[in-house]
């Protein structure tokens, strides 16, 4: 005979169970019985960077009357901005750390763009392309050969080369430091979902951002000119080898080879329609990121910023997601209410934060509004002057209540006293 459980064992064991089945990591990516991963869930409360509604899972988005509905998405997170004012007018979990694959590239160029000059000379050494990721994109650099700033960033942009993005890093110092700064210019923008662990965005544990975050990196860069020209830059050629002569010996004359701009929104390459006003700005693909792409698009003096992060299987699919939310968003920017901002920088935000209220100085800083500084000087002298005679005054009461014998008095002469109880 087996005996059944006591009613507080049940209880306990109950409880137990709930607790582990509400647990993250196994809520998180559980095998189906055909061996396949589980859809992952965001977590249930996420940064509120830009508004409270931004921080809450799910689909957010405030329609009024003419507003389209939002199109059929498969993204785990998306976000729809205005660039110049920052209005964020629809996003789906846009706070969600995720992988972001060669996106974060975007942080790389706001990082370093600024530190070089574009004719500025570089000869690579093989040290320069050490600790890259196997299979990582490559535009073709070699070794002891020179490329100009200006071929090394057309390489980081259009063709998404990690090589490229490590001879910059070399030159501004190395990987790691590169790595620092990015962490640095991240915080900077208030993009607190991002940690940079590599500045090419190979997949390495712990290097995550989110939707939020990517939208302030591309709209941070938009404002320098030539970033603008790189992300817009449809096709370019590249420096190569050097040619040989008939002999197989090397000559003067350098080669080059063409390259295009992964970004199929821009140039329409392999059955992705070309977006009508497209700015660029980045494309990206890792196993764990998925397709990611941040896109710029103007249209009629407007200009939206687009996100998308890890749809449905199929490389195409993130530039149709995005181009269905480009659309949405031109057509419902005149009604729809924003839920959320993009934040200024942090040193932005600091300029402008309002001056300390003049109300809320202490009494010997405080002025009375409508009067001279001498009226002031005398009211303050006045009511000094009344401090010191009470003062005195009580001292005087205390001496004589101790130089005097106390009186006994009936009970029915005492003077009659308001009752203190409430």
């Amino acid at each position: 005979m087996v005996s059944k459980p006591a009613p507080a064992f049940r209880r306990s064991l109950l409880a137990l169970c709930a607790a582990a089945l509400a647990s993250g990591p196994l809520l998180a990516s559980p095998a189906h019985a055909d061996g396949r991963t589980k859809e992952p869930v965001p977590p249930a409360t996420m940064s509120k960077v830009g508004g409270d509604r931004l921080g809450v899972p799910g689909t957010q988005v405030q329609p009024e009357a003419g507003t389209p509905p939002l199109p059929k998405l498969t993204a785990r997170s998306w976000i729809v901005a205005d660039a110049k004012t920052g209005e964020v007018l629809a996003a789906h979990n846009a706070h969600w750390q995720l992988a972001p694959a060669s996106t974060l590239k975007m942080l790389f160029a706001d990082t370093v763009l600024p530190r070089f000059e574009k004719n500025q000379v570089h000869t690579v050494a093989d040290s320069d392309l050490s600790g890259m990721g196997e299979g990582s994109s490559l535009v073709g650099i070699k070794e002891k050969l020179s490329y100009t700033v200006h071929d090394l960033w057309l390489g980081v942009f259009l063709h998404s080369g990690n090589d490229a993005v490590h001879v910059l890093a070399t030159m501004n110092g190395g990987v790691d430091k590169t790595v620092q700064e990015m962490n640095a210019q991240a915080k900077e923008l208030q993009a607190d979902d991002t940690h940079v662990v590599s500045p090419d965005g190979y997949d390495m544990p712990g290097q995550v951002s989110s939707a939020y975050d990517l939208t302030l990196f591309a709209r941070s860069g938009l404002k320098n000119p030539d970033f603008r020209e790189y992300c817009a830059t449809g096709s370019a050629q590249f420096p190569g080898d050097y040619t040989k002569d008939k002999a197989g010996k090397p000559t003067k004359v350098r080669g080059t080879f063409g390259i295009q701009n992964t970004d199929r929104l821009l140039t329409g390459a392999d059955g992705v329609r070309r977006y009508p006003g497209l700015l660029g700005v980045k494309n990206g693909y890792t196993t764990n990121a998925g397709n990611t792409f941040t896109g710029a698009a103007e249209r009629d003096g407007r200009t939206l910023l687009v996100t998308v992060m890890h749809p449905a299987a199929g490389s195409s699919e993130v530039y149709k997601e995005t181009s269905a939310l480009l659309d949405w968003g031109f057509k419902a920017a005149p009604t729809v209410q924003p839920v959320g901002t993009l934040v200024p920088t942090r040193s932005a935000a600091k300029a402008n934060a309002p001056a300390p209220d003049p109300d809320t100085k202490g009494p010997a800083q405080a002025t009375v509004s409508g009067t001279s500084s001498s009226h002031g000087m005398w009211t303050y002298a006045g009511i000094a002057a009344g401090a010191v005679a009470l003062i005195a005054a009580v001292v005087l009461l205390v001496r004589r209540r101790r130089t005097t014998p106390a009186l006994t008095l009936p009970d029915d002469s005492l003077p009659a006293r308001p009752s203190r109880r409430k």
